[in-house]
């Protein structure tokens, strides 16, 4: 009865631990099931740029694995190799080997020079400032632009504008804009000119290229082109603040006929955007909906990179050319307004206190047009 009792015990016992596996491994089925839904778009990017950094990745790892996997399979092989139970030669005055000193030191060696010489060639060639050789493997940016239905000469200039929390999209050429959806023809290069209106933050489009920090009174540039037609993701890369998690936008690429459709569509339907219509727009908002504008102020992007799309507020470009004659000395600090003007009011702080300062310089427009001053001072 006893030895029976035991037996039921042990039954009952690998009931259990059957049950308990069987549970864990429901556990870990939704894990898989939520990995259905990601998106390999690094290893399988639809533009040219995108595809050459995959590529110098996949380069690069299968190189690091031929040390990486010998290494691991030989770690495995010695532990069974020379388990107790085995009957190994033990040789204890061992000590070198002069072809193993070889493979071990000249194969990595070896490894890191090819590495080392592919990624320098690979940073070069895909400096996001270095404009475009090619459009694809096998078509040369000089060689598309000789074929019958190639774009224009030059690059599609897009300039961005990181806002909070939101993207702004300026066609210059076009004299249009676009909230939170940027659209290209596939096949034309791109040049996106990149800046902030507040804080640090980073676009990256997956598909298209590596992400480009955007800085405020700065600009940076990415060259890219797309290469097959399809609606992408783009987001920031950088953490901005509360929104930032919603600071996502569309990059369509299409045909050069639904492109011109596309522009044509925001001169009709979008609204105007001037600057007082631009104050408005980059004021902290979450979740905007895409939209697009005409009459794009022609001097917008270069009044947000210059720090002052309000009138009043003196342009960096401006201070540093006072800088670059000397500045107004010690006396003069109280008299040029601070770069930081509008950040604090913009998201709930106190202005400055009144005083006198020199807001902006005049252009020989100003003077010769309408103004007829050289400065304009706020008291």
């Amino acid at each position: 009865m006893r030895r029976n009792g035991h037996r039921e015990g042990c039954s009952g016992g690998r009931e259990v631990s059957s049950l308990l596996r069987i549970l864990r491994f429901l556990t870990v089925l939704p894990v898989f099931a939520m990995l259905g839904g990601c998106q390999m778009v690094l290893l399988a990017p639809s533009g040219d740029v995108a595809v050459q950094q995959r590529n110098l990745l996949l380069t690069s790892t299968a190189l690091m694995l031929l040390i990486i996997v010998p290494v691991m399979a030989l770690t495995v092989f010695f532990a069974w190799r020379y388990r107790a139970s085995a009957d190994a030669t033990y040789d204890p005055d061992w000590h070198h080997s002069l072809p193993l000193e070889v493979v071990i030191w000249a194969v990595p060696l070896l490894i890191i020079i090819v590495i080392g010489a592919i990624t320098w060639m690979a940073t070069h060639l895909l400096d996001p400032y270095r404009p475009l050789g090619r459009i694809s493997a096998a078509k040369p940016a000089a060689a598309a632009r000789m074929s019958e239905n190639a774009p224009p000469q030059g690059p599609l200039v897009i300039q961005v504008v990181a806002l909070d929390w939101k993207w702004l999209f300026l066609y210059p050429e076009q004299g249009i804009a676009s909230l939170n959806e940027v659209v290209a023809p596939v096949d034309q290069p791109i040049e996106f000119r990149i800046t902030s209106s507040t804080v640090m933050n980073s676009l990256f489009i997956p598909a298209l290229a590596g992400q480009i920090y955007a800085m405020p009174g700065m600009q940076t540039k990415l060259n890219a082109v797309i290469n097959h037609p399809g609606d992408f993701e783009g987001f920031s890369a950088n953490y901005s603040g509360a929104g930032f998690s919603d600071m996502r936008f569309r990059f369509r690429g299409v045909d050069r006929q639904g492109f011109e459709a596309w522009t044509r569509a925001a001169r009709e339907r979008g609204g105007p955007l001037g600057r007082e219509e631009y104050l408005v727009l980059e004021r902290p908002s979450e979740r905007e909906s895409t939209r697009q504008f005409r009459d794009v102020a022609p001097d917008l992007f270069q009044a947000v990179l210059n720090m002052c799309v309000d009138r009043a507020k003196m342009c960096t470009r401006d201070m540093m050319a006072m800088d670059a004659k000397g500045g107004g000395g010690r006396e003069g600090i109280s008299t040029v307004m601070a770069l930081e003007y509008d950040k604090s009011v913009r998201r709930g702080g106190q202005p400055m206190p009144p005083r006198p300062f020199v807001t902006a310089i005049c252009t020989p427009a100003d003077v010769y047009g309408t103004a007829g001053v050289t400065a304009r001072v706020a008291n």
